[in-house]
């Protein structure tokens, strides 16, 4: 087991680029697993050796960028119980004519002259009848000037309102009227099997944005994107997800948001047909931050730890908590009574078995909220969060 802590140092971010224009940062220290590589959605255009113009993305799907090794902590637990009933059949007609208004096209690139000259483009949605467009942190990064293209062909500047390179996400901002926003869902009730309808503007192609069909493969993944970029609490989808649609949505049978398209999987054979949403209450909590204040401050508890387990009848172990190894003098943890040794088992009445899961859920809470945090000897502390 690895002594992985939560929260890890706050990193340092840059808009320098690798060669596969991906923002260099730094990650934290994880021991090394299988070899697998993951990649930001990127856009469609010619990659050049430091990224697209301007340093703007990732790096094609169509190229083979350097590999990335995943370093993952012991695995997290994937949610795998049926619902009672059979999950309703989307219409996806009726999704399509709801949730495409939504959607936009995400160009970023620079300005000569007062002309755009576009480097490279994603997705979004629209969050509200004030303009407010969520998108990937990866699809507005390095470019200096941005515009948005709706659904029906109007096109928009748009100004950047903030972006959290830890989530990957980002607000922009554009004057619009007749905006139609999406509805929010909740990955609360979603299991595998669960409806997952993908939308987006693939590969930058004029005409709107498209539809693709799937299911929830699994939840709570945590996905490695880059060496210095690990997401938490992932929603897995085999809705096809290509190039251009990072950025866009991941819908419910109701066509309610249920994530943003963030990732998808690629191996030494090329893309796998597996893609990763952010969970829509992370979407959320985030983009509402970044709107309110421009930035976003991360909840801090102020402890070390690792996933406990204890041994099972049939001679196996199994995850129970994260055991906490350290904690930080004067932290929102010490000051409610966490101490060396207590395992944490849940946070707000959610199960914590796992380091990542207990990453995801303070993930989904900010810096000043107070959460219940249940110990495994019956103790609930509420620790009102610090800002990392």
């Amino acid at each position: 087991m690895n002594n992985a802590s939560y929260p890890p140092d706050r990193p340092t971010f840059s808009a320098h680029t690798t060669s596969s224009g991906v923002p260099d940062r730094p990650v934290p220290e994880r021991p090394p697993r299988a070899r697998r590589r993951w990649m930001a959605i990127p856009v469609a255009l010619a990659v050049v050796a430091a990224g697209f113009g301007g340093g703007v993305l990732g790096a094609s799907l169509d190229e083979d960028p350097a590999p990335t090794i995943v370093q993952q902590a012991p695995p997290v637990r994937v949610i795998t119980a049926q619902p009672a009933s059979a999950p309703v059949a989307a219409d996806t007609a009726v999704v399509g004519t709801d949730v495409i208004p939504s959607i936009v096209t995400v160009e970023v690139g620079t300005e000569n002259g007062g002309a755009f000259i576009q480097g490279g483009s994603g997705s979004g949605v629209v969050l509200d009848s004030a303009g407010h467009i969520a998108t990937n942190d990866h699809v507005v990064a390095g470019g200096s000037a941005a515009r948005v293209i709706l659904s029906d062909g109007r096109i928009y500047d748009a100004e950047l309102i903030g972006t959290d390179p830890l989530t990957d996400l980002a607000v922009l901002q554009i004057s619009a009227t007749n905006l139609e926003p999406i509805s929010l869902g909740s990955t609360d009730e979603l299991t595998i099997g669960s409806p997952a309808i993908a939308v987006g503007s693939p590969l930058g192609l004029e005409g709107g944005p498209s539809l693709s069909v799937g299911v929830v493969s699994a939840l709570g993944r945590e996905v490695q994107t880059a060496p210095d970029t690990v997401l938490y609490g992932m929603i897995q989808t085999d809705a096809p997800i290509t190039s251009g649609s990072s950025g866009g949505s991941l819908v419910d049978a109701d066509g309610a948001l249920i994530g943003i398209t963030t990732a998808v999987g690629v191996s030494a054979i090329g893309v796998e047909g597996i893609g990763f949403a952010t969970p829509v209450e992370i979407v959320e909590r985030v983009t509402d931050e970044i709107i309110a204040t421009g930035t976003v401050s991360h909840a801090l508890l102020g402890i070390g730890g690792d996933t406990a387990y204890n041994d099972t009848a049939d001679g196996g172990s199994a995850p129970v908590g994260v055991d906490v190894l350290s904690v930080t003098t004067g932290s929102a943890a010490a000051l409610a009574g966490v101490v060396v040794g207590d395992v944490i088992t849940a946070v707000d009445g959610t199960s914590v078995l796992t380091m990542d899961e207990l990453i995801t859920a303070l993930r989904r809470v900010g810096a000043g909220d107070t959460v219940d945090i249940a110990l495994a000897d019956g103790r609930i502390v509420q620790p009102t969060l610090a800002s990392r």
